[in-house]
């Protein structure tokens, strides 16, 4: 059923994917410091205030893909609109992979949040549930994800599923269990919203927040160039101290 949204882009729902942005930026700039020893040495691997850190930027962006696609349900978006988009995240995918195994040979990224969002995509536009339906294989895929492991699932080619019994070396690893649940919880909670509570997501944002949205808008561009940008300042940085040191 095509529901009676107001505008193409909901300024709350952009606000909220250009505070993930943000929050990864943070995040990223921190951990591009640490590989180059600028700060003392943080485990961005095992120490709790870093993952849980990474967890919650991933719960939070994921979350939003969900809440998109109830937003893109509910407006009826066109085919050809979804596909190029799709073209687009699945392409960027698979640059993701090929820069990562340049900077990172041994810890290359085969399967990381573009990569789910890819695959997350096809999923909800092919399957059709009401809100609580999405809701329920939410939590179910994340329970699965909780519950189950099997040797099976540890190979490069295979750790994609998720239900690993050891997490793969990798600079970015998001299978499909657990986190296609988090957008079906997405998924899930946008269309209860859009039905019952619609100002929620398409309420007035405030003045002061309208730079989020903006940022937003454009979460698969700066997603792409946040990282070479934040690496190339660092990599000026060190430079210009190195010529002022001589």
């Amino acid at each position: 059923m095509t529901l009676p949204v107001r505008s193409d882009r909901l300024d709350r729902l952009d606000a909220l994917r250009g505070l993930a942005m943000v929050w990864m930026t943070v995040f990223h700039f921190s951990f591009d410091l640490n590989q180059f020893r600028l700060i003392p040495r943080q485990n961005f691997y095992a120490d709790p205030f870093w993952t849980w850190q990474r967890l919650c930027i991933v719960t939070l962006f994921l979350t939003c893909v969900g809440l998109s696609q109830a937003v893109a349900q509910a407006q009826g978006t066109p085919a050809d609109r979804f596909w190029r988009r799709w073209w687009r995240v699945a392409g960027c995918a698979v640059l993701v992979s090929a820069g990562s195994a340049l900077m990172f040979p041994h810890s290359w990224i085969s399967f990381g949040v573009l990569h789910a969002v890819a695959v997350s995509l096809l999923v909800v536009r092919f399957v059709r549930l009401p809100d609580w339906g999405w809701l329920l294989l939410g939590l179910a895929a994340i329970g699965l994800a909780s519950g189950v492991a099997h040797p099976v699932f540890d190979t490069r080619w295979t750790n994609w599923v998720g239900l690993v019994t050891r997490k793969p070396i990798t600079e970015d690893y998001v299978p499909l269990l657990p986190w296609l649940g988090v957008v079906a919880v997405g998924l899930g909670a946008g269309q209860w919203l859009l039905t019952h509570h619609p100002m929620v997501l398409q309420g007035r944002l405030p003045a002061v927040l309208q730079p989020l949205a903006r940022l937003g808008r454009w979460s698969l561009s700066y997603y792409m160039v946040h990282q070479p940008v934040l690496i190339g300042l660092v990599l000026a940085w060190t430079s210009c101290a190195g010529l002022t040191a001589r």
